[in-house]
């Protein structure tokens, strides 16, 4: 840690732990952060509708979905930083006023020119509130609260990706005829407005303090790696991976690049946008994100294959298949609120079996998605989903919580925004690759839609795969302190606890 850290600068402040008002707080953050969230796929079913109303080509239609992804994933460390820097409360409701008129700009858009650059806007926006979540989660709780707290934010990450596809196909069903497309974004701006206005009154205010040095060559650097990792994905529908190949060595030297300075502004004590000791000294941080990572990889691209294959291959209508994966949201759900209950008696072996139970249930509703009768499988395959989402809640949850349990307050915001990068990253590589890789094996089974389906979601079991090798490792180096244990001191020192890190 810098000197700033260990000698305490910004004093002494009330310990936001006995704070009255802090569980109805986090239900602000939770309720704003599942709404941006949700934003990521739920107009993925609203896409036709929009290219027919707006007379869009196809190719700008998928900006509509990706240049939300690729300007959220942009801007989550930065604005971590920011809300580390100037304070959590003041971006988390800036960034929420910017989210309203934005989703109503982009329910009101007349062009599909307008409706893209509408949702480039909101996507930054959610990218803004996203760190700002889990940094006032450390914040404001400390020890077994924070566990819980960490659970019900798992629990909207996790299943906020699940239900994008049913609310949005609910949302069309209740606004049927044309133009219903825009209800999807309009809904967003009722509760937007109750949360900020709720969030005025309930969010923790910091203490007014220096404000320190904002490393913009790092900013610069971080959102040009980012930018070009992704550049390619968002446009694979139409061959960019094939054309923008460049792109991907050039991302990853600029990373390097990032990294490197970032090492040199720690040196200099100069505020660097994420301290790379994060990477290196505190405890689970990196071996958290890349799990955090390669898991995104099969957990966002298979729900777009699910919906492929039962739009496309069986003619369900898109709020039938929505209702088809609910068990697996409905078991994500319960189990990311126990776990967040239990992480900090079991640990990372929390994590390790999650992950051996989604593997199993998703390889079974693999196997049933092929092989079963017709008119019974989504039945059969229920059982299956359900094992698989009681998995991912033991797996996106703990991981947050163990990721960042050591980690600083004062830079709970970077540390944040970095662990949703990499799980942001990890989800635009299987959105990219899994459907990428369901049309091809459809092609070549000459439109054998059941085994394209089981192929495509057994690819995705590779990624899982890996994340629960690299979960194994961590959790060997944490067998021996599964006991419930304080975390680091710097993370809840009671001078840091409630302020922002001295900012307001």
């Amino acid at each position: 840690m810098n000197r700033d850290a260990r000698s305490g600068r910004h004093g002494a402040e009330p310990s936001c732990g006995d704070d009255p008002r802090r569980w109805k707080a986090l239900w602000v953050t939770l309720a704003t952060g599942f709404m941006s969230l949700l934003d990521v796929t739920i107009v993925a079913v609203a896409l036709p509708s929009i290219q027919r109303d707006l007379s869009a080509s196809a190719a700008s239609v998928q900006w509509v979905v990706s240049g939300y992804a690729l300007t959220f994933a942009l801007v989550l460390v930065p604005a971590g930083r920011l809300g580390d820097a100037m304070g959590r409360r003041r971006i988390f409701l800036t960034a929420l006023a910017g989210f309203v008129v934005c989703s109503a700009g982009a329910g009101a858009a007349p062009t599909i020119t307008w409706l893209v650059v509408a949702r480039l806007a909101q996507g930054a926006c959610a990218g803004c509130i996203a760190p700002q979540n889990s940094a006032l989660i450390q914040q404001m709780f400390r020890g077994a609260e924070r566990g819980r707290a960490f659970g019900l934010f798992g629990a909207v990450v996790g299943v906020s990706s699940a239900v994008g596809p049913i609310t949005g196909g609910l949302i069309l069903a209740l606004a049927q005829g044309m133009q219903g497309w825009r209800w999807i974004f309009y809904v967003n701006v009722p509760f937007g407005v109750v949360a900020f206005l709720l969030g005025l009154r309930l969010l923790p205010r910091g203490r007014p303090g220096r404000r320190e040095h904002l490393d913009l060559a790092g900013v610069g650097l971080l959102g040009a790696g980012v930018l070009a990792l992704m550049l390619p994905l968002v446009f694979a529908e139409s061959g960019g991976v094939h054309r923008m190949w460049w792109l991907f060595p050039l991302g990853l030297a600029l990373l390097v690049w990032f990294i490197r300075w970032e090492v040199r502004v720690a040196v200099r004590d100069g505020g660097p946008l994420l301290d790379p000791r994060l990477l290196v000294s505190t405890r689970g941080y990196g071996l958290g994100t890349a799990l955090g990572a390669l898991y995104f990889v099969g957990f966002s691209g298979v729900w777009l294959v699910f919906a492929l294959f039962f739009q496309d291959g069986l003619g369900y209508e898109p709020l039938s298949s929505g209702l088809a994966v609910t068990p697996f949201a409905i078991g994500s759900a319960l189990a990311a609120v126990v776990s967040g209950r239990l992480v900090e008696r079991l640990g990372r072996l929390m994590t390790v079996c999650g992950l051996v139970a989604v593997i199993v249930g998703m390889g079974a509703a693999a196997l049933i998605l092929r092989s079963a009768p017709l008119d019974a499988m989504t039945w059969l395959a229920a059982p299956a989903l359900f094992l698989a989402g009681m998995g991912s809640g033991c797996v996106i949850t703990p991981n947050i919580t163990m990721t960042l349990r050591d980690v600083p307050v004062r830079m709970a915001g970077a540390a944040g925004g970095a662990l949703q990068t990499g799980q942001r990253l990890g989800g635009a590589v299987g959105t990219a690759a899994l459907p990428g890789l369901f049309y091809m094996v459809l092609g070549a089974s000459g439109r054998d839609y059941r085994e394209a389906v089981a192929l495509t979601v057994g690819s995705a079991l590779v990624a899982m795969l890996a994340s629960l090798a690299v979960a194994v490792v961590d959790w060997r180096r944490d067998r021996d302190t599964l006991a419930p244990r304080q975390p680091h001191q710097a993370a809840d020192r009671p001078a840091q606890a409630c302020g922002d890190g001295g900012r307001a």
